[in-house]
């Protein structure tokens, strides 16, 4: 199954414009009424739904953490810190990830961008 995208409140909606004219599968916490969920019921409704969640919310790199040390299932986190990666890259990485993997590949996976 190919990868689809779940993007946070915190990630530009640049990000997902440009992701969306190369056809990349993408929803968005804001379409989903899902911006004013908590962290850990963000990442329950990625699952939920089988998408990658994508975020620049340091939070996240933690609850993922403890979900994993504890068992818990989560379809996959891409972090990338507001700082250190810019819309372009995070764009051409998003695509490649995207591309390159399945959704079997991203199950309690956390991967950092830029690459």
């Amino acid at each position: 199954m190919t990868v689809r995208l779940y993007m946070d409140v915190h990630v530009p909606f640049a990000i997902t414009a440009q992701l969306r004219l190369r056809n990349i599968d993408i929803l968005t916490a804001q379409e989903d009424d899902s911006s004013q969920r908590e962290d850990s019921q963000l990442i329950d409704r990625a699952t939920d739904l089988q998408r990658v969640l994508v975020s620049q919310d340091i939070d996240l790199i933690q609850i993922t953490a403890l979900r994993n040390r504890s068992g818990i299932p989560f379809t996959g986190l891409i972090y990338a810190h507001q700082m250190s990666a810019t819309i372009g890259q995070m764009v051409r990485d998003l695509e490649l990830i995207v591309r390159a993997t399945t959704i079997e590949e991203w199950r309690n996976r956390v991967e950092y961008l830029p690459f």
